[in-house]
């Protein structure tokens, strides 16, 4: 996370400062958004063929590999936009290539009555690191240009390769998806996604949302038009949105018992689209912090809930292409989002642009609750007491699994 948030902080502000323009972040909004969808799709049926240990750690070693061509260039005055674009357009797509694969290995080291906890741990941990960047790239910025900057990110990146194979267990899914060519693979899990009673509206719910309100990578552009800053601010608004990130993960802990767990994600949702509203009124710094905050709470409740659901409802087996589908959903609207708040930034302001993305995204919580009513029925249920325990990795056993509790779960919803 560290390693993904420095580098899109530091590309950011490095297009931004020498363009001045809303327009260039928007279309490598779009470049992402081209790279990533046939490699998510594809890094989700590889998450279910192969050891997914292995896959992490090779999509890191790309990253390390780029960021340190992007280092040098910068520390000779040679790194130029089309670099950062070329580089960029890669490592969306190998970035994308191993998230599937940590998102399926979470139900594997953990019990499924942990596994709310598991991911909300697992969002904390990622808004730790978001948390930290800010201040690294603060630092790092106080140079004329950002050569050291870009040289911390792949000294972090290289510690990232090596990590992966200290995960404890086997990386291979259960019953493997082998022996069937890989697009058939990715063919046979979106039609397990799109006959799923829940997984669909909360795609795109977050698709619908994210399109008129994506925020995260357009700091720089909100600290110029809303604040009048330069990077100090942008650190700021990025640590504020952080820092939420991480009560909001809190929140999904000390919610566990709260069983509608779809109707958990829509009212996170609908007080995300209230605050973008009040983000586009704040002029002044301390106050334009709390809301981010606040923004950055509401949804890492909604993201979380909805990770946890996918890995709730999805046998092993297809969790990398289903988590593959949500990623994609995701970095879709992320693409989008970048793109339309950037352009629309430029031509209406920052400020309108976010009145717009709040009332948006009101309507389309509205929507998906009225819509899709397995997203507002969908209730968590726990492990049944009696069913006998493995020892070591506390998985369900005697024939009583976790694919078999994600069958009954899809059954009783039907």
């Amino acid at each position: 996370m560290m390693t993904m948030s420095l580098r899109v902080t530091v590309t950011a502000v490095w297009l931004y400062e020498k363009t001045d323009s809303g327009w260039v972040l928007a279309w490598l909004g779009i470049l992402e958004l081209v790279m990533r969808i046939p490699a998510n799709l594809y890094g989700g049926a590889l998450a279910d063929e192969i050891d997914r240990k292995k896959l992490m750690a090779a999509t890191q070693t790309a990253s390390f590999l780029l960021i340190g061509v992007m280092a040098i260039l910068e520390g000779f005055g040679a790194l130029q936009i089309w670099h950062i674009y070329l580089i960029t357009a890669v490592l969306a797509s190998t970035s994308v290539l191993g998230g599937p694969a940590r998102s399926a290995l979470t139900a594997r080291v953990v019990p499924r009555s942990h596994l709310m906890h598991a991911v909300a741990t697992n969002t904390a941990t990622m808004q730790i690191g978001s948390m930290v960047t800010p201040a690294i790239f603060f630092i790092t910025s106080l140079t004329t240009d950002l050569t050291l900057s870009f040289g911390v990110i792949t000294v972090i990146a290289a510690i990232s390769m090596v990590l992966p194979m200290f995960i404890g267990i086997d990386g291979r899914a259960e019953s493997a998806s082998t022996g069937k060519s890989r697009l058939k693979n990715i063919v046979e899990g979106l039609k397990y996604v799109k006959s799923h009673p829940i997984l669909p509206g909360l795609y795109l719910l977050d698709v619908g949302v994210t399109i008129v309100s994506f925020y995260r990578q357009l700091f720089p552009i909100f600290t110029d038009q809303l604040y009048k800053g330069g990077r100090g601010t942008t650190s700021l608004l990025i640590w504020a949105n952080s820092a939420g990130g991480l009560v909001g993960s809190l929140i999904v802990m000390f919610t566990r018992d709260y069983k509608a767990k779809g109707m958990l994600v829509l009212w996170a949702t609908l007080f995300y689209g209230v605050l973008l509203i009040f983000f586009g009124a704040t002029t002044v710094l301390w106050t334009g912090m709390i809301v981010v905050i606040f923004l950055g709470a509401t949804d890492a409740v909604g993201m979380t809930s909805r990770q946890a659901i996918v890995q709730l409802t999805t046998p092993d087996n297809m969790r990398g292409r289903a988590s593959a589908a949500h990623s994609l959903a995701a970095m879709s609207a992320n693409g989008l989002g970048q793109a339309e708040v950037g352009f629309m930034s430029d031509l209406v302001g920052a400020d309108k642009t976010l009145y717009i993305g709040g009332v948006v995204s009101i309507v389309v919580v509205f929507l998906i609750w009225w819509l899709v009513k397995g997203v507002r029925m969908y209730r968590y249920t726990e492990v049944p007491s009696g069913a006998a325990i493995d020892d070591e990795f506390g998985y369900p056993s005697n024939q009583y699994d976790a694919n078999e509790q994600s069958e009954r779960d899809l059954r009783s919803l039907k």
